[in-house]
């Protein structure tokens, strides 16, 4: 895309990425942006603030960013650069970019993403005349650090989120999968409403106690609104020890001014209380038990998404990733499904509502 402005004079060409300020820091100014790529002697100006690069020749690069689709309704364009697309938070920039390229005699667009199987890179895919080329993180070890390289292989090596984020996988649903990344990408939102009627932090204790140790403590906020649709607010899953992870609940119990704190019971019931109680006293706290299998429990919840009634608020890799990998056969991800079991009990008790006791969460 930079050498096709070079080479070509008086061409237009559009920068589109998730934000403004994306697109300027790291399209334009970027580590391997478009100034860092040119040679200095074809930049004639760069105009940061109304995001516009002019080559010697007279070949200008404008900026858009995906959040204002209507920005790009009459621009014309030879050629277009959408960059992480599967970012982008409105799939319409896609369709109005596409209204403005038509100048020249084949004019294109090369689209740069992570491979996020949601419904606009479904589509990219799909259409007649795409040409697909992908490379993993590990192709560019050369510009990366070994320290780095080895963390997120350590980490995310043989894993969902690995094969996507890692080796560029455009993923499938999992087979019999109760969760798929078009149904949570559908109804994602960039933002929770203002008007929600009822809050609730949810805590799925691991069996171990100390820092670094076996699984997460899984630790979701979601919210209900007076029209009965759901919101899942925050991922605030960690893996610290108990006065860890306990402040950590208060700290989010805090911010989203909620209304209850519901955890599993099932590692310690008495313990779980007593160490969220030895961080906040007065901390409202409804203790759950598992006393049915995570399938079982987690059926009803799917059932919510299927309807359309819950929207993520942002998006939540690591818990959209064990989600999509719980099977009605099982959870077939890697470790301990922590994420999507406090967020079953966050849907749960809101989906139940407060009056309810405990029996009729299990």
């Amino acid at each position: 895309m930079a050498w096709y402005g070079a080479c070509n004079a008086g061409v237009r060409i559009a920068v589109i990425a998730p934000t403004f300020q994306d697109a300027r820091d790291t399209c334009i100014e970027g580590d391997s942006g478009l100034l860092s790529v040119l040679p200095k002697e074809c930049v004639d100006t760069w105009n940061r603030s109304l995001g516009e690069l002019t080559l010697w020749n007279g070949s200008r690069y404008k900026l858009f960013s995906a959040t204002e689709p209507e920005r790009l309704r009459g621009p014309q364009h030879h050629r277009a650069w959408g960059d992480e697309v599967a970012a982008w938070p409105e799939a319409e920039t896609w369709d109005q970019m596409l209204f403005g390229l038509r100048l020249g005699d084949c004019p294109q667009v090369v689209a740069t993403t992570t491979p996020k199987p949601t419904p606009l890179i479904r589509r990219i895919v799909k259409t007649a005349g795409a040409m697909i080329t992908g490379g993993s993180t590990f192709d560019n070890a050369d510009n990366l650090a070994d320290s780095a390289l080895a963390m997120l292989k350590a980490r995310y090596e043989g894993t969902r989120l690995g094969r996507q984020e890692l080796y560029a996988e455009l993923l499938e649903d999992v087979q019999g999968a109760l969760w798929t990344a078009g149904m949570i990408d559908t109804m994602r939102l960039r933002s929770a409403p203002e008007d929600l009627a009822r809050i609730v932090v949810a805590v799925d204790p691991s069996g171990t106690s100390g820092k670094g140790k076996g699984d997460d403590i899984g630790i979701v906020v979601a919210a209900k609104d007076s029209a009965g649709r759901f919101y899942v607010l925050e991922d605030g899953s960690c893996n610290l020890g108990p006065e860890g992870w306990a402040k950590r609940v208060a700290a989010l119990y805090d911010k989203w001014d909620a209304d209850r704190v519901v955890a599993e019971r099932n590692f310690g019931g008495a313990m779980v209380e007593a160490v969220l109680r030895n961080v906040r006293s007065d901390l409202p706290i409804t203790l759950v038990t598992a006393s049915r299998g995570k399938i079982v429990r987690a059926e009803p919840v799917a059932a919510l998404y299927e309807q359309g009634k819950v929207h993520h608020c942002g998006v939540f890799n690591d818990l959209e990733d064990q989600l999509c990998a719980m099977t009605s056969a099982g959870y077939v991800g890697e470790g301990s499904p922590d994420r999507a079991d406090a967020l079953v009990w966050a849907l749960t008790e809101l989906s139940h509502g407060y009056r309810y006791n405990i029996a009729a969460l299990c």
